[in-house]
């Protein structure tokens, strides 16, 4: 398949999200200006998205949603569960294991680890927090297709180190550092920070 532009994959994940509410409404057709209108793009734009995986819809009817629900879900992956594990059970960590929205898209946290003694052992949302030291022997014999790292930024390439090194490949990084993992592992690194000044630079030259 032709690469895709990550910018084109985040937009379809909110038409995605958009066509459930319309599902949920009962509405049952949907035209690419309604999609762009929610998006805040254009109905060119949406048209060119969906192009790149298909012929959708039939022109002057629009999309049927219940079947642009299941295509697009298809093209996300979104058709099977992801086991994820969870290092850090800080703050941040803590409120994306309560996020049920996770599991509702088929992400299903199934481990948590932590080095604070004082956290491991504690339940969390119907899982035990297990020490970060036993991450390998926790893992090697269970499946987990995701991590997710929310550890201090001085750690973290440690535990991408040993979650690469349990065959997981692909990591949710939080930490405030580049990873460096091999080319068969993909890595997204979420900084809370850069989206802020994002937010600072469009406030000050808007």
């Amino acid at each position: 398949m032709r690469k895709i532009a990550e910018s084109t994959v985040r937009r379809l994940s909110l038409y995605l999200r958009f066509l459930e509410e319309f599902e949920e409404q009962g509405i049952e057709t949907v035209s690419s200006e309604a999609l762009a209108a929610r998006g805040g793009t254009t109905s060119a734009q949406v048209r060119k998205d969906l192009s790149f995986f298909g012929s959708f819809g039939k022109r002057g009817l629009g999309y049927s949603v219940q079947e642009l629900v299941q295509k697009l879900r298809g093209i996300l992956g979104l058709g099977r569960t992801y086991r994820v594990a969870m290092i850090g059970a800080g703050k941040i960590g803590s409120a994306l294991v309560q996020y049920r929205g996770f599991k509702q898209r088929g992400f299903e946290i199934v481990a948590i680890f932590d080095t604070d003694a004082a956290k491991v052992g504690r339940g969390w949302n119907g899982l035990t927090v297990q020490d970060a030291r036993e991450l390998e022997s926790a893992l090697r014999d269970q499946r987990v297709d995701i991590a997710v790292i929310v550890t201090p930024a001085d750690s973290a390439q440690n535990v991408a180190d040993r979650c690469v090194a349990l065959g997981i490949k692909a990591v949710l990084n939080f930490a405030p550092v580049q990873l460096t993992v091999p080319d068969d592992v993909v890595v997204k690194t979420v900084n809370l920070a850069l989206e802020l000044e994002t937010l600072s630079y469009a406030l000050t030259n808007r």
